[in-house]
Order: structure tokens, then C-alpha cells, then sequence
């Protein structure tokens, strides 16, 4: 047997137990866990949220997630509070 048939032969092994592998968790039945688009939307109307997109300067979005970091929250909650602290005025 030829050098380069056993390295097909060993291509072909290699190739048949990764068809034998099942479908990472990823890829698979565990990718439709996440809530789609739809069901998310609805979750947020329920509480009275509303899609707004912004377009800010990356400093500003850098010191946001850093105070969210620090806060534990998520950078939502941080922007929705320094909105309404801005607004009292």
C-alpha cells in the first residue's frame, strides 16, 4: 500500500466519526432554547419597553458598559437611568 493511500485511508476513518458525532448542542435541538425575535418583543411590550436605537461615540458606550459592569446591570438599565436623571430638569 501506497504512503498516499493510507493517508486516505485515515482521511476516510477521520471523516466517518465525525458523521458518527452527534450535532454539537449549538447547532442543534439546544439552539431553538433561545427565545426567537417574536416572543422577545412581546416580552418587552408587557413591560412597557420600546425599541429606541441611538448612535453614540464609542467613549461614551465604553464608560456605559463599565458602569454596568460595575453595577451588575445591563447596559439598558444603566442608559434608562442616566436618561431619566437627565430628563428631570
Amino acid at each position: 500500500m501506497k504512503k498516499t493511500d493510507l493517508e486516505k485511508a485515515k482521511a476516510l476513518k477521520t471523516v466517518g466519526k465525525m458523521k458518527r458525532e452527534g450535532v454539537p448542542g449549538r447547532f442543534g435541538a439546544a439552539a431553538d432554547t433561545v427565545v426567537d425575535r417574536r416572543a422577545q418583543r412581546k416580552l418587552d411590550q408587557a413591560q412597557g419597553l420600546v425599541s429606541f436605537p441611538v448612535k453614540l461615540r464609542q467613549e461614551v458606550i465604553d464608560r456605559i458598559r463599565e458602569r454596568a459592569v460595575q453595577q451588575d446591570q445591563s447596559t439598558n438599565d444603566i442608559i434608562g437611568q442616566l436618561l431619566e436623571q437627565a430628563l428631570k430638569d
